[in-house]
């Protein structure tokens, strides 16, 4: 496993951290599948997961000194891509544990796709968004494209992309594409309160809200109409089920366990 990602576990909550700040964590492609082994391997036992970075940056995106052999001048990036980042991002929708990211400084490229992926993003007021990519002559990776059209409509995504400028974290806030904005020295407090409150919750149906959540995003009405009910019935099969009932009528708390 690279050594450029920490694995810091609280109870049910693990934390992973991209830990290169000589680089603000630039990512790698072997740190890209490092990480996504890390998030199969740590949704086996944590109830949720936070992703983080340090106090300069989440990530300042791909490692572009790694990425290019001594006197090239190209590469095929989209190789890169299908190898690594592709797998990593598919590995984040599909994980069966919910998802924060704590974003502190930087979170540019490739490193704000990954970030903009989680399920709860929790950024610091000084933090911003950067899709760096033009001023390179690339186009937006790590499914970009269509996690910021989702996130905050076409047109502003565009200007995203086009203009490659900066995003502070307020103005991010107020076109929705994070979901809490936190003081710089309280974002990963912020982020590990959010990820035991969910540790705590009922896991089976996380993971199945996760997944219709996803397809959702992707499907018609009807087809949405479809999936939610095939999870709903796995969901009335669960101990989660069973137990929030329970608890319902006996007017208690429940107790997922």
């Amino acid at each position: 496993m690279s050594d450029h990602i920490l694995v810091e576990k609280q109870g049910p909550v693990t934390v992973l951290r991209l830990n290169d700040p000589g680089s603000m964590n630039a990512m790698t492609g072997e740190m890209a599948t490092d990480l996504r082994k890390l998030l199969q391997s740590e949704s086996e036992t944590a109830r949720a997961i936070i992703l983080a970075g340090n106090e300069r940056a989440f990530s300042s995106g791909a490692n572009l000194k790694s990425a290019m052999p001594t006197g090239r001048t190209s590469l095929d990036a989209g190789k890169t891509l299908e190898e690594h980042y592709n797998p990593l991002m598919e590995t984040i929708r599909d994980l069966p544990v919910p998802l924060i990211s704590a974003v502190r400084g930087a979170a540019a490229g490739v490193g704000a796709s990954i970030s903009l992926a989680c399920d709860i993003i929790v950024a610091g007021k000084s933090a911003y968004f950067l899709e760096a990519f033009a001023r390179i002559g690339l186009i937006p990776d790590g499914g970009a494209t269509w996690l910021l059209t989702r996130a905050v409509g076409r047109v502003r995504a565009m200007e995203m992309m086009l203009l490659a400028e900066k995003i502070p974290a307020p103005q991010a806030m107020e076109w929705g594409l994070i979901t809490r904005l936190a003081e710089d020295d309280a974002v990963e407090s912020t982020a590990m309160a959010l990820a035991e409150r969910l540790a705590a919750g009922p896991s089976q149906s996380y993971a199945l809200i996760r997944k219709a959540a996803w397809s959702a995003a992707d499907s018609d009405f009807s087809s949405t109409l479809a999936t939610e009910r095939e999870l709903q019935r796995q969901a009335g099969l669960t101990d989660n089920f069973a137990e929030g009932v329970a608890a319902f009528l006996e007017k208690r708390p429940a107790n997922f366990g």
